[in-house]
């Protein structure tokens, strides 16, 4: 029964990271791309803000998979923290995207 815990606490590890990544990526993107036209200083501004989020999410979802490796009982905490920081990463993406989606 505790390598089904495990297996479970590693799938939403490495969703929650990949979900923290992606939104690292996306915010590197935009900074990129703001930096490179006139004009963009408040989306530069923006993303400046929102790296706290995205690297407290990977952070956290690091943790969490690096949790993983430990008894039963540090795989539920590994759940309980990958989800968090998943949801919260996933949450912090959307937010970003629709704030500067474009095209029609």
């Amino acid at each position: 029964m505790d390598w089904l815990i495990n297996l479970i606490a590693v799938v939403i590890s490495i969703a929650s990271v990949l979900a923290a990544l992606g939104h690292v990526g996306y915010l590197a993107m935009l900074n990129n791309a703001a930096n490179k036209r006139a004009g963009g200083s408040p989306v530069a501004q923006y993303v400046r803000g929102r790296w706290v989020i995205a690297g407290s999410t990977t952070a956290a979802s690091l943790l969490a998979w690096l949790l993983t490796a430990g008894p039963a009982g540090t795989d539920i905490l590994a759940i309980i923290l990958a989800g968090g920081s998943g949801v919260v990463a996933t949450k912090a993406l959307q937010s970003t995207q629709a704030k500067y989606r474009s095209g029609g």
